[in-house]
């Protein structure tokens, strides 16, 4: 079946529908054998167990950056810890993206930017704060009647903006409590960093974690109310629901944890905003190596999505729709195998307003989400490493949707290449060059296929 809807939930429909996926989830984990989708922004993995899952990612502290000199923190050793521990966090960016739409427009432009941050010690230990500006600037060429290419202002202007303005309370060494503008990593509220500068989030959130005997398990778990939005190429910051496309104002909650051993992860995100949305998103995953080295790996998904209150987000009209994706993986000496599958059910199409899609056949144009839409995804990456081309990944994959109505200009295929160089030494550790390329061929239609282009440097380091 491909409706996958729980009839008839009355009061207490979120709980008791957070539990049946909960409990689908363990069921699944115990048989599945493979993995799920790369983010669109994470290095092409090597094997297996270099994969992560959305919800494996949600909640976790921010990756440590490699620091380019000691100079300045020599300067501090001798202050408080408030001063210095103080991190000095830069993102340089430039990004060239082309993309030849369906209707026969252009959208094409080169910009320049990135971030500075700066994040404080804890006070007593216990009190921090943090706050990070970003910018995008064209670089030469953005012409103003080839729009939408969401790298800069709409207009082609550049933009600056500061994204990320907190403090933070730790609680004990697991959890803290953010305040203020931050960003967020989670399946459906995320950076969606696959431009010039990522979305980043007002609101209040806890996160934190606890570590089982022995440091085999982990459970991370989180939760908080987010009112605003700041999208990748805006310099404003606007309420959730507005962004989301509801002519109200109203925030989002959010609650979710996740669990984590050896070889497995299971975990569930609920969001919810009167009158707007309703999102449950659940994933669990399995991994294990054969003797001969093959690493497999299995990973199941289920999204629930329904209108709230007054359905503002649909005019009036109650929704609910579902999507179940499913993905093996295999991987062997710097190979990796990927094979996966999504549906989605009738009536509505999935939607994501503060995020990427987190569909485990979403690429680098289409997310393969529309209502009564199958689709297909194969996938190979390799890392050269082992010819010795040190840093020198790629990867393609084919997408193929089908079930759409009307077919005319719906059912559709896309085929994806991806080629990044990472310079190996501890120097050059956040330094990145990459080429993705994209071609979707539509059915039927006066002009049915897109090309997509994008050429991006990215360096990631701490000045201090």
């Amino acid at each position: 079946m491909r409706t996958l809807e729980f009839d008839g939930l009355m009061k207490g429909e979120r709980v008791a529908r957070l539990c049946a996926v909960v409990v689908i989830l363990l069921l699944a984990g115990r048989t599945a054998r493979a993995q799920e989708a790369v983010g669109l922004e994470a290095p092409v993995p090597s094997s297996v167990e270099e994969q992560q899952t959305s919800i494996g990612e949600s909640f976790e502290a921010p990756k440590e950056r490699v620091r380019l000199t000691d100079l300045l923190k020599d300067y501090l050793k001798d202050q408080t810890p408030f001063l210095r521990d103080s991190k000095l966090l830069v993102n340089l960016r430039s990004y060239y993206f082309r993309r030849d739409q369906f209707d026969d427009s252009l959208s094409q432009a080169a910009a320049i930017g990135g971030s500075l941050g700066y994040k404080s010690g804890y006070l007593f230990d216990t009190f921090g704060i943090g706050v990070t500006g970003y910018t995008s600037q064209p670089l030469l060429y953005a012409p103003k009647d080839e729009t939408g290419t969401l790298l800069l202002e709409p207009d082609t202007h550049g933009y600056s903006v500061v994204g990320q303005l907190y403090g933070e309370f730790k609680l004990g060494e697991e959890a803290r409590v953010d305040l203020y503008r931050k960003d967020l990593n989670t399946p459906f509220i995320n950076r969606n960093d696959n431009r010039m500068t990522p979305n980043t989030f007002e609101g209040y959130t806890l996160t934190g974690s606890h570590a089982f005997a022995g440091g085999e398990s982990e459970l991370r778990y989180g939760g908080g109310w987010v009112t605003k939005i700041k999208e990748r190429n805006s310099e404003h910051f606007v309420p959730m629901s507005e962004d989301a496309g509801a002519p109200v104002d109203r925030g989002v909650a959010v609650a979710g944890f996740n669990y984590k051993t050896k070889n497995a992860t299971l975990g569930a995100i609920e969001y919810f905003s009167e009158d707007v949305l309703n999102i449950v998103y659940s994933e669990a995953k399995y991994s294990g190596t054969l003797p001969s080295g093959i690493g497999l790996l299995g990973s199941v998904q289920y999204t629930d999505q329904r209108s709230t209150g007054s359905d503002a987000l649909s005019d009036g009209d109650y929704f609910s729709t579902n999507q179940l994706g499913v993905k093996v993986e295999a991987s062997y000496e710097a190979a990796v195998v990927t094979l996966g599958y999504t549906t989605t059910a009738t009536g509505s199409n999935m939607r994501n307003p503060w995020s990427s899609y987190p569909g485990y056949t979403s690429v680098q144009v289409e997310d393969f989400n529309r209502a009564d839409e199958q689709a297909s995804l194969a996938k190979v990456s390799y890392d050269f490493t082992r010819l010795g081309l040190h840093g020198v990944t790629a990867a393609g994959l084919w997408v193929h949707g089908w079930g759409v109505q009307p077919t005319t200009g719906q059912n559709e295929d896309e085929y994806d290449l991806d080629l990044q160089w990472r310079p190996q030494g501890e120097r050059w550790k956040g330094l990145w060059f990459r080429w993705r390329q994209a071609y979707v061929r539509q059915r039927g239609g006066d002009h049915n296929t897109l090309d997509d282009y994008r050429l991006i440097v990215n360096y990631d380091f701490e000045a201090l």
